[in-house]
């Protein structure tokens, strides 16, 4: 790379730095501010349905950007690593997306499902069809595609192998607590499979399909890491590290609408009122959010409400977007 153009880049990036990073700091003292408050109320409503509380889960948040140029600006407890969990869906279905293309809708809906994301019910209204990817009986039709695909990653390695592209070759590590948790407590899921079997839309053998989903749940990152995994989400054919080009352009615009519609859950239309980007979330607390053309924003903290999304990500993805003014419904103080 010419001297001129490394110049370049390096002033963007300390350009960019110094404007998100007094913004990102800002966020992780008014979130810290909150804890106590979120928490009680988090206590309230486990106590009213019997739930377990941990007032630890309240205590740490994490925050990170990854903006278009490729500059890294993190906060908070940012360099905590965490199981992405649910949020490996999301590269899930871009492997199975690009391998695959629109046959796969052939076995999956894009609408939002109106139950828990691992209910059984619509699976059965619809006879074995998921509602959409992202809940858990379509992630389990999706690994049965990507257990399918041949090449030398392996059928439990395809995401594992996306993620560490996007991460520049470094390893993704995975959990091994949340490996064996997996394997002996996956008993609904199971029950989701046989019933897409039982109709016909799960073609290779469940455990098989099980080790897959397990070892992308698996996945551990912290903010920086997951804010530069979903770099290939913001869509831009010279997005740095992401030479894939059109196709995989027009694959993340169809992806953000589905974490759009589907990416919190139930939560979904809630949070795209308080927040307005495309995001999922991971039972360990993680949110992956992306500002397309702009940014991959990750935030990470384990206390969950009821529909499994971070309670204290969500509020600082809230005070992200309205103190920069990202959203994907267009901006504020220009009007």
């Amino acid at each position: 790379m010419p001297a001129a153009d490394t110049d370049q880049d390096d002033a963007i990036a300390a350009r960019e730095r110094d404007e998100l990073q007094p913004v990102l700091e800002s966020i992780v003292e008014d979130v810290r501010g909150c804890m106590d408050r979120v928490a009680d109320e988090a206590r309230e409503v486990a106590e009213a349905g019997g739930r377990a509380f941990r007032k630890t889960d309240y205590d740490r948040f994490g925050i990170a950007v990854f903006t278009r140029a490729g500059t890294l600006v993190p906060a908070g407890n940012a360099g905590v690593a965490f199981p992405i969990q649910s949020i490996s869906k999301v590269f899930a279905l871009e492997v199975a997306l690009e391998a695959i293309g629109e046959a796969l809708w052939q076995r999956m809906g894009r609408e939002p499902s109106g139950d828990p994301f691992n209910s059984i019910i619509d699976l059965e209204r619809d006879k074995g069809i998921p509602r959409n990817p992202f809940i858990n009986a379509g992630a389990l039709v999706v690994c049965d595609m990507l257990v399918g695909l041949k090449g030398s990653a392996g059928p439990n390695h395809h995401v594992v192998r996306l993620v560490e592209t996007m991460l520049d070759g470094a390893k993704a590590p995975l959990d091994a607590d949340v490996m064996a948790s997996d394997r002996s407590g996956g008993d609904l899921n199971r029950s989701l499979m046989y019933m897409a079997k039982h109709h016909g839309n799960l073609h290779h053998p469940i455990d098989a399909v099980m080790e897959a989903y397990v070892h992308q749940c698996a996945i551990s990152l912290d903010c920086r890491g997951l804010a530069m995994a979903g770099r290939f989400l913001m869509h831009d054919d010279d997005t740095p590290g992401d030479t894939r080009g059109v196709a995989a352009t027009r694959r993340a615009r169809n992806i953000l609408a589905l974490m759009m519609l589907c990416g919190q859950y139930d939560g979904s239309g809630d949070f795209a009122y308080r927040v307005g980007l495309p995001a999922k979330s991971g039972v360990g607390g993680g949110i992956l959010a992306i500002v397309p053309h702009r940014a991959s924003v990750a935030v990470w903290s384990p206390g969950l409400d009821t529909n499994g999304n971070s309670r204290l990500g969500v509020l600082g993805l809230e005070m992200l977007t309205d103190r920069t003014d990202w959203s994907v419904f267009g901006a504020v103080r220009t009007l």
